[in-house]
């Protein structure tokens, strides 16, 4: 333990602490820009520089730990100035048109300039030659980057992927995506990680909000929307609703309001996945002697995009089932279509997602059907959705909730769960568990092992005298490393369920962004909650989805199923992919 003295007040904390955390333990806030604990503590910005008594420099207070008896200044003149300066010197190579950022209101920058008292910059602006516009789903404005090296740090440390990297050197250094010319020709995996760690607005998604009012203020277009099951955990955030009033029923109010004329909850597709994918995975259980293992799930486009990418030797092995998404848009366009006597091409089907990979996978050629109709036509993050509430002025607290449409407005308790890593494993276990041994299990225990936010979790189930071992990975880099193992030979599972964002959709590249916080934990307990109070806990036991299989589909992987609820993974390829 050392003791140091922080702008007159003493602080005992162990040696090896930070000056910014030593800081913290004394109730003094340092500002940071480029920080992120645990990431990127490189001291980049140089926005948390302090004094400290004995030395001519600034020390950045992210990076360099206490010695014993140091006194430290946090707001002495040096260190403002100091300060005021370094962040004078980002914007200068900033954009700093805010009022037309998306990130206007949550930008980090905008918030420490404000806190600095920065009203002019004796500096003048020298600016990137910014990029053509592009359509790909993720944006990048080099105008705006302030090579922080997030992005590079999330992309490299947490996922793996290795797009982004520092190119040039000097007063040319900047950041860009790696090996290739730009970001459309390299394997992003679109999980989007990297905007919700960018602190400023050189990352956002790509605005497909003007298309959706399109659509709505269209007469000849019946718009419907599916609401992913994560979206109900984080909606709610930027208007400071708490969950328990942020619900899927009011949000379907907010979007009724703006005059959309169908709102579903993908918790119904999610359940109708499980019917696919379960009975996909028990099939080739059967032909364990003929078939490859393990079976991976495919509900995550970013996973997908990953695995044909970077291991495609393993694509073969994905699920055939469609995602969710995808599953609920074929059904708009067909069995929905046919009871509301409408054309599939006046039908607008978008979706309301945690993801940018959804916005490239609603994209693909397989995802359509035979006369071109695009299974989901639009697909909005998290955000997008909450900027079109404030465009249209809705204030979603003050609705009540509204009932989801018929017939497909019904979802189960494990549909719910799909936003949180582990989600997709239990609800399919859950029905693979009844299908097998005719017996319900103990919804709140037995599928303990493969909830919670570890980075990869494995289990052995025994149904009915036939082992299931099963494996959970979130986060790209705990996919590689789960991988690679498999591809040694170390391992060994029969059903793995993969997410590409760590914690799973709840931390999703396209949900509200709180900088410096990784919000996944704090989100997926709200899912849990709500499948312990919903009527109907399992997929199969969902009514509507019955009445589906009654109406329309036949079975679980019968001829019309696998037309429209199933896909060729090998029928796209990513960059490069031969």
């Amino acid at each position: 333990m050392v003791t140091v003295t922080i702008d007159n007040k003493t602080v005992t904390v162990p040696e090896s602490t930070t000056i910014l955390d030593a800081a913290r333990a004394a109730g003094i806030q340092i500002p940071t820009l480029c920080y992120w604990k645990g990431l990127n503590e490189i001291g980049a910005c140089r926005v948390c520089v302090v004094e400290v008594e004995g030395y001519d420099r600034l020390f950045t207070a992210c990076n360099n730990k206490v010695d014993d008896g140091m006194v430290i200044h946090t707001n002495s003149a040096k260190a403002l100035n100091g300060r005021r300066t370094n962040v004078q010197l980002i914007l200068s190579e900033h954009n700093t048109s805010c009022t037309t950022c998306v990130r206007s209101g949550n930008c980090r920058l905008q918030e420490i300039s404000s806190d600095l008292n920065i009203l002019d910059n004796p500096y003048p602006q020298h600016l990137p030659k910014p990029k053509k516009p592009s359509d790909f789903p993720l944006i990048r404005d080099n105008q705006k980057c302030i090579k922080c090296m997030r992005c590079v740090q999330v992309c490299e440390k947490v996922q793996k992927t290795g797009i982004w990297d520092v190119i040039n050197t000097g007063a040319q250094t900047s950041v860009d995506v790696t090996n290739v010319y730009s970001l459309e020709d390299s394997e992003c995996a679109l999980c989007g990680q990297c905007i919700t760690h960018c602190p400023v607005g050189a990352l956002s998604e790509r605005d497909d909000t003007a298309k959706v009012l399109r659509a709505i203020h269209d007469p000849d277009i019946t718009t419907v929307v599916q609401i992913a099951p994560s979206v109900r955990a984080g909606w709610g955030e930027p208007f400071g609703m708490r969950p328990e009033k942020a619900t899927v029923k009011r949000l379907g109010a907010a979007l009724r309001t703006m005059g959309v004329d169908y709102v579903f909850d993908t918790d119904f597709s999610a359940d109708l996945t499980i019917m696919e994918e379960a009975s996909e995975l028990l099939e080739r259980l059967k032909h364990k002697d003929t078939e490859k293992f393990p079976m991976f799930t495919s509900c995550c486009p970013g996973w997908v995009r990953y695995c044909k990418g970077h291991f495609p030797q393993f694509v073969d092995q994905i699920s055939t089932s469609k995602s969710p998404q995808q599953m609920f848009g074929a059904m708009i366009k067909s069995y929905f279509a046919e009871k509301i006597g409408k054309d599939p091409k006046k039908i607008c089907s978008i979706s309301i997602m945690p993801c940018l990979a959804k916005k490239a996978e609603c994209a693909l050629p397989t995802m359509q059907d035979e006369d071109g109709n695009a299974d989901v036509d639009i697909v909005l993050t998290t955000r997008e959705v909450s900027r079109l509430i404030r465009m249209c002025h809705i204030v979603p607290d003050d609705l009540p909730e509204e009932e989801m449409d018929a017939p497909l407005g019904i979802g189960s308790g494990a549909g719910n769960i799909f936003g949180a890593t582990g989600g997709v494993m239990e609800a399919a276990l859950r029905t693979a568990y009844v299908k097998v041994t005719g017996k319900n299990p103990d919804l709140d225990h037995t599928f303990e092992a493969v909830r919670g936010m570890e980075g990869w979790k494995e289990a052995e189930y025994d149904l009915a005298g036939t082992k299931l071992k099963v494996a959970v990975v979130n986060g790209l880099g705990n996919a590689h490393d789960l991988l690679m193992a498999l591809d040694k030979g170390s391992v060994h599972y029969d059903f793995v369920e993969v997410m590409a964002c760590p914690g799973g959709c709840v931390g999703g590249g396209g949900q509200p962004i709180h900088d410096g916080t990784e919000m996944a934990p704090l989100r997926a307990p709200t899912l849990y909650k709500q499948d312990q109070h919903m009527t109907y806990r399992m997929s199969h036991e969902n009514p509507a989805i019955i009445q589906c299989y009654q109406e329309y589909l036949g079975e679980p992987l019968s001829e019309r199923a696998e037309k429209l609820l199933h896909t060729d993974q090998h029928g796209w390829k990513m960059p490069g992919e031969k």
